[in-house]
């Protein structure tokens, strides 16, 4: 939840090729499965320009529905997808153990089944092997597939001695409430797409993929706005209905490579410009959150609702004024505010990069949702990044007794695979 890494929602009207991201110039020779995804798209194609950018929160609401499906990631570059492109309209999350007997190489040959059919996939083309035709009427609609290593698997794979020291447990914060079962585990791949249907695609084919190699040990299944929804470019919300999206690390940045990408020199060498990814189930309490009136939810975060302005005033972008106070004397951005404690310069600079999704998984017998955030953040070192601002966190949020945290796990992504390389070789063979 924290405001200082929540994703940036402006959406330049340039598309970006950093991370790779390739939107189609024109229609020659697009593929017939391509074309059938997109027919009937009119005006300005932007591939929905939310995966076109690195660090939009929202897709704009300018790409017409039609053309949705043009948006196209690339597989190969310097770092994996999936980690500066903006917020997809559906995601899933899965982890993965390795099946008993499996070691370094079936660990090894699974990687290499997984991305050369990302690849595919990517491209918006099928399957190698058995393609299930989900997507077939489908472009592929800004898929990103994206895959780290646990804790676990080093151990697994007799590889102790490659596995990072960043990679350590981290420290059980008084919010917890983890489910074992839920969390951790040795291969973590994340999928995003703004298409459902292709979306769930990525998914069978990666967990089929997997055969006797890996079982699957947790899966989760979340949603972002959809490309289109709003009459132009705004910051999402999210399901305590406040605007989330405001004060990310942006790739304009001088240090956004440093805070969020471990350095080519850096160690271990196999984690060259790969980063760490936090992923946290939170589960809002949304029937405590909604008997708060507007005016006191709006004091627990520190920003208006209506449209995330700082308490202290302004607009959502505008610099929060922690010193103002009120006519008794009050600070107008509480001290145990959310949006002030999760700030940068409260926590000595530390800074993440989130893209998380929203997910809803029922409502009990008792009428309570099942709802919340799948956070996800990422970061060169998360001992200088999630861990101090979750600590803090930890001291005295305001918004802690609406949150539950329920399943966690922390996963070293390596960098993008070159071209003829697959996902974590530079391990796996190094």
């Amino acid at each position: 939840m924290t405001d200082q890494s929540t994703p940036e929602a402006r959406i330049p009207a340039a598309p970006e090729t950093r991370e790779g991201v390739a939107v189609p110039a024109d229609r020659k020779g697009i593929s017939r499965r391509r074309l059938l995804g997109t027919a009937g798209a009119t005006g300005l194609v932007l591939g929905s320009a939310g995966s076109a950018v690195g660090y939009a929160a929202a897709p704009s609401g300018a790409t017409p529905l039609a053309s949705v499906g043009e948006g196209k990631a690339m597989f190969h570059g310097k770092h994996q997808p999936g980690i500066t492109q903006g917020l997809p309209a559906r995601g899933h999350l899965v982890a993965f153990d390795l099946a008993p007997g499996a070691g370094r190489k079936e660990a090894a040959a699974l990687l290499r089944r997984w991305s050369e059919t990302t690849r595919r996939l990517m491209a918006g083309e099928p399957s190698a092997d058995g393609d299930t035709d989900v997507a077939r009427d489908a472009g592929p609609s800004s898929l990103t597939v994206t895959f780290g290593f646990g804790h676990s698997f080093f151990e697994r794979t007799g590889m102790e001695e490659q596995r990072p020291v960043a990679l350590d447990p981290l420290p059980d914060f008084s919010s917890d409430h983890l489910d074992k079962a839920r969390s951790n585990g040795d291969l973590w791949v994340q999928i995003g797409a703004h298409d459902a249907l292709v979306a769930f695609h990525a998914l069978r084919a990666v967990q089929k993929d997997a055969g006797s190699a890996a079982r699957v040990r947790w899966q989760m299944n979340g949603f972002n706005r959809t490309p289109g929804a709003t009459a132009r470019p705004m910051t999402a919300r999210n399901l305590m209905g406040q605007v989330d999206g405001t004060r990310n690390p942006k790739p304009a940045d001088p240090d956004f490579d440093q805070r969020i990408f471990v350095p080519e020199n850096g160690e271990p060498a196999w984690m060259a410009n790969g980063s760490y990814a936090v992923v946290r189930r939170i589960r809002m309490l949304l029937d405590d959150w909604e008997k708060l009136a507007v005016k006191e939810q709006e004091a627990v975060i520190g920003r208006r609702k209506s449209d995330g302005a700082p308490l202290s005033g302004g607009t959502e972008t505008s610099e929060m004024d922690l010193e103002k106070t009120d006519s008794r004397g009050n600070l107008v951005v509480p001290i145990n505010a959310h949006a002030r404690i999760t700030r940068p310069d409260q926590n000595g600079g530390a800074a993440m990069l989130r893209r998380p999704l929203s997910y809803h998984d029922g409502i009990d017998a008792d009428g309570v949702p099942d709802a919340g955030l799948l956070f996800i953040c990422w970061q060169a070192d998360p001992l200088r990044g999630f861990v101090p601002v979750q600590r803090k966190l930890d001291r005295g949020d305001a918004l802690t007794p609406y949150l539950r945290h329920e399943a966690s796990g922390l996963f070293a992504v390596p960098g993008g695979a070159a071209e003829g390389e697959y996902v974590g070789q530079r391990l796996l063979e190094g």
